[in-house]
């Protein structure tokens, strides 16, 4: 099956992304499921899971003391703010999954950085190793060298806020059924996609003074 592991909807704050529009990109894309991971929310994952859920993943990327991290397999919302061995241990008591989000992407302030990445790493079930928002793919690769020296499996995601970013990176898996069987595939996986022009970062900004002004 071909997976893409990150993705935001209009629940997020920089998205517009309706059920319909990403459900049709899907199609067009290929896309046999997508794990929606809206910014400190589950509000919208469980929304799409409820409607198609043999299509959607309900995650979240949540935002720590220190950088982000992206969970999976939720049932409950983890809120943001905690440090990430907090937010870490909250996912794994509801039997989800954790990993870091672009973890060393250079140019983004909510990617935790080697340092404390190191700190946490044998508490994270993944790591992201290649994102399509990424400026520079070396980061990626470095990412990628990383999950591989301590044994995670790595996954990968399109980080898409618009409709036309889905499916640009996603990872071709056998299919699962729960967390381990997940965390199983994945290790069998095969990492595809490509990045993202740098110019998708203007559509976030544009959702989020679209939504400032509708709240007026």
């Amino acid at each position: 099956m071909r997976i893409d592991l990150h993705c935001h909807t209009h629940h997020s704050r920089d998205s517009l992304m309706t059920f319909e529009a990403l459900l049709r990109r899907m199609d067009q894309r290929g896309m046999d499921m997508v794990a929606i991971t809206d910014h400190n929310t589950i509000a919208g994952a469980r929304a799409f899971h409820t409607r198609a859920p043999e299509r959607f993943l309900v995650g979240e990327e949540i935002k720590t003391t220190s950088g982000e991290l992206i969970a999976l397999f939720l049932r409950e919302q983890v809120p943001p703010g905690l440090s990430p061995e907090e937010t870490i241990a909250r996912v794994h008591a509801q039997g989800g999954l954790v990993g870091a989000s672009h973890p060393l992407d250079r140019l983004r302030g909510e990617a935790m950085g080697m340092q404390k990445l190191e700190s946490i790493r044998r508490e994270l079930d993944f790591l992201e190793v290649f994102n399509a928002r990424i400026t520079f793919s070396n980061d990626n690769r470095l990412a990628g060298e990383s999950a591989a020296r301590w044994g995670l499996p790595g996954s990968a995601g399109s980080d898409a806020h618009a409709p036309s970013e889905v499916g640009r990176a996603y990872v071709d898996m056998p299919t699962f059924d729960g967390p381990q069987e997940f965390l199983e595939s994945l290790a069998l996986g095969q990492i595809r996609g490509r990045l993202s022009s740098p110019l998708v970062h203007f559509y976030s900004t544009y959702a989020k003074w679209r939504k400032r002004l509708e709240a007026r």
